[in-house]
């Protein structure tokens, strides 16, 4: 890997790491310590997503029009003043406002990182972004452990551990990315739809909607281990600290299993479609298999599956939009894509707690696999719209 993007792999571990001392304690804290209910949390949390949303959105837009440095720095800024914010002061209506502007600068700073990656290294391919994703999770799971340990001696100390992981992140940008800029003669026009209007669906637009609608239902399913599949494993008698331990696993097998994915991915996943197929399979049979779960080993063995499944998803599909992204707008593909992985997050919670509370969980379980095959025949179609992007990148690199 190039050294440049070293400087993006500890950018985003720092970046996750400051997010994850926060964002498991939202609910704990608004409900316990501010004394709100758990649905107000929620209607919190959400409008944190949505926020997000927006936030994605314009960083993919700046990155575009101003390059990923200024996007990211801007980024950065935003989410400092927020956490600042919630040091000097989170009390309710303060802790509220600021969760809000802090999903939203969060937001922007995510889409300029991957499509970053793909600028300082398009000759890695899907090891670029899959390099990203594993700093990523390395980032949930040293900010979860360090937060727990803050928290428990004090979980007002969560912000200024946050704020001071935000400073060196600020730091470690303003240097390391400086020069990381995509000039202005390697940007080039889109030539499947240089010929249409400004706003019309190219067919590497369509291409990248299909899959986007493929990456919601996969989040869409995959959030539910964090709600209704918690509520279950509680409702069965199992522990939190049990539950916890699942997470461990998670971002364990996520480090150390990247060997063995990789390997499997360059000799036998041979295409993007492939992999994401491969990948939500492993979706599908995790459910399945949690479906039926009474014991905790059932559920261990559940989330070992989904794990591999998400080690092929979830890298896919900003590789992916790297792959369909003309020059000059590989900000608002990325931008799109995590928006679309945010929207899924948002109404999974919300979704499956109307099926449970309305249903029930077995009726979730096959409200979900439904989904994954929806997820499969998304991915399949993409295919088709993805080959015409191609053989017009051919066309214009011979001509």
């Amino acid at each position: 890997m190039p050294k440049k993007l070293w400087f993006l792999l500890i950018g985003m571990i720092l970046n996750v790491t400051g997010n994850s001392f926060l964002w498991p304690f939202n609910a704990i804290y608004i409900h316990e310590h501010l004394g709100k209910s758990l649905s107000v949390a929620g209607l919190i949390l959400m409008f944190n997503s949505l926020a997000g949303v927006f936030g994605n959105m314009l960083g993919g837009w700046l990155f575009d029009k101003f390059g990923g440095y200024k996007s990211i720095l801007t980024g950065i800024i935003i989410t400092f003043l927020s956490i600042l914010g919630l040091v000097i002061n989170h009390s309710w209506s303060f802790y509220s406002f600021f969760l809000i502007t802090l999903g939203f600068g969060v937001g922007i700073v995510f889409p300029s990182m991957y499509a970053m990656v793909g600028a300082a290294w398009p000759e890695g391919g899907r090891k670029a972004f899959n390099a990203l994703y594993v700093a990523q999770n390395l980032g949930v799971a040293i900010g979860t452990a360090l937060g727990g340990i803050v928290a428990d001696f004090d979980i007002n100390y969560i912000f200024t551990a946050n704020l001071i992981l935000y400073i060196i992140f600020f730091f470690v940008a303003a240097i390391g990315f400086r020069n990381m800029e995509i000039t202005k003669d390697e940007k080039v026009e889109d030539s499947v739809g240089k010929d249409k209007p400004k706003f019309s669906l190219t067919p590497s637009m369509k291409a990248l909607l299909i899959v986007c609608c493929s990456y919601v239902l996969c989040w869409l399913v995959y959030v539910q281990w964090q709600t209704t599949i918690a509520s279950e494993m509680s409702n069965l008698k199992i522990g939190l600290t049990n539950y916890s331990l699942l997470w461990t696993v998670n971002g364990a097998l996520i480090v150390l299993a990247q060997p063995i994915v990789s390997t499997i991915i360059r000799k036998y996943v041979t295409s993007m479609r492939k992999q994401m197929l491969f990948g939500i399979g492993f979706f599908i049979a995790s459910t399945i298999l949690v479906s039926t779960a009474e014991q905790f080993s059932m559920f261990m063995i559940g989330m070992i599956i989904l794990t591999i499944g998400e080690m092929f998803v979830w890298p896919a599909v900003p590789t992916i939009a790297n792959m369909l992204a003309p020059k000059d707008k590989l900000g608002m593909y990325q931008g799109i894509v995590n928006s679309a992985g945010t929207v899924g997050r948002m109404i999974g919670p919300l979704l499956g707690g109307a099926v449970v509370d309305t249903f029930s969980m077995k009726i979730l379980f096959i409200v979900l696999v439904f989904f994954l095959v929806i997820s499969m025949i998304f991915s399949v179609l993409y295919e088709k719209f993805a080959k015409k992007v191609m053989n017009a990148q051919e066309q214009t690199v011979a001509s």
